[in-house]
C-alpha cells in the first residue's frame, strides 16, 4: 500500500510541476511562450509520462475523481479511495510549494497571482459564469472517465491506454482552459490554489463537487454502456 500511495504522489507531483509549472513559467512569455495550446500538451504529457512510469505500481490515478470514478466503475478497492486522496492532494500540495520557491527567485517576482489556479466569473480566464464552470467540469470528467475505463478495459487493445488518457486530457484542456483554466482534478485545483493570490481558496468547492461528479456520471454512462471490465 505504502508504494501504491507514494506512486500516487509523485505522479500527481510530476502532473502538477508539470503542467500548472508551464502555465506558470512558459506561457507568458512574450514571443517564445508557449500559451494555451502549450500547457493543454503539457498537461497531457504529464499524465501519460506517469501512467507509463508508475500506473502499473498503483493504477495511475493522479486525481481524487480519477480513484472515484474507478471504485464506482468497480475498478479499484474502495477502502484505498481516501489514501489515494491524501496521497495526491500531498503530491499537488507539495508541487506547488516547489513551484512557489522556483517562481519566487524571478528577478522581477512581484507576488503568485493567479498561479494557474482554476476559477469562475472574475477568476475565469474569459470570465465565464459559475454555471458555466460547473458544466463544463462536469461534461469533461465525465469524458475523461470514459475515456480511461475504456483505454484500460479488456477489449481495448493492451499497452496504449496511456496514450488515450493523456491525449484525452490534452484535448480537455484545449476546450476548457478558457473556461475555468481546466480542472477536472481536485488535487491540482487544491495545490495552487494555497498559493494564490486571489480568491481562488473561495471557489475551490466548485472544482471538487464538479470533477467528483462528473466522475461518477462518467462511471455510471460507461456501465450501462457495457458489460466489460
Amino acid at each position: 500500500m505504502m508504494k501504491k500511495l507514494m506512486a500516487e504522489f509523485v505522479g500527481t507531483f510530476w502532473l502538477v510541476f508539470g503542467g500548472c509549472g508551464s502555465a506558470v513559467l512558459a506561457a507568458g512569455v512574450a514571443d517564445v511562450g508557449i500559451g494555451w495550446l502549450g500547457v493543454s500538451l503539457a498537461f497531457g504529457l504529464t499524465v501519460l509520462t506517469m501512467a507509463f512510469a508508475v500506473g502499473h505500481i498503483s493504477g495511475g490515478h493522479f486525481n481524487p475523481a480519477v480513484t472515484l470514478g474507478l471504485v464506482l466503475g468497480g475498478r479499484h478497492d474502495a477502502k484505498e479511495m481516501v489514501p489515494y486522496w491524501v496521497a495526491q492532494v500531498a503530491g499537488a500540495i507539495c508541487a506547488a510549494a516547489v513551484l512557489y520557491i522556483i517562481t519566487s527567485g524571478a528577478p522581477d517576482f512581484a507576488g503568485t497571482g493567479g498561479f494557474a489556479t482554476n476559477g469562475f466569473g472574475e477568476l475565469s480566464p474569459q470570465g465565464f459564469s459559475m454555471a458555466s464552470a460547473l458544466l463544463i467540469e462536469i461534461i469533461l470528467t465525465a469524458f475523461f472517465l470514459i475515456i480511461i475505463l475504456g483505454a484500460t478495459s479488456s477489449g481495448a487493445p493492451a499497452g496504449f491506454a496511456p496514450i488515450a488518457i493523456g491525449l484525452g486530457l490534452t484535448l480537455i484542456h484545449m476546450i476548457s482552459i478558457p473556461v475555468t483554466n481546466t480542472s477536472v482534478n481536485p488535487a491540482r485545483s487544491t495545490g495552487v490554489a494555497l498559493f494564490s493570490e486571489t480568491a481562488a481558496m473561495g471557489q475551490l468547492w466548485l472544482f471538487w463537487v464538479a470533477p467528483l461528479v462528473g466522475a461518477a456520471l462518467g462511471a455510471i454512462i460507461w456501465k450501462a454502456m457495457t458489460d466489460s471490465d
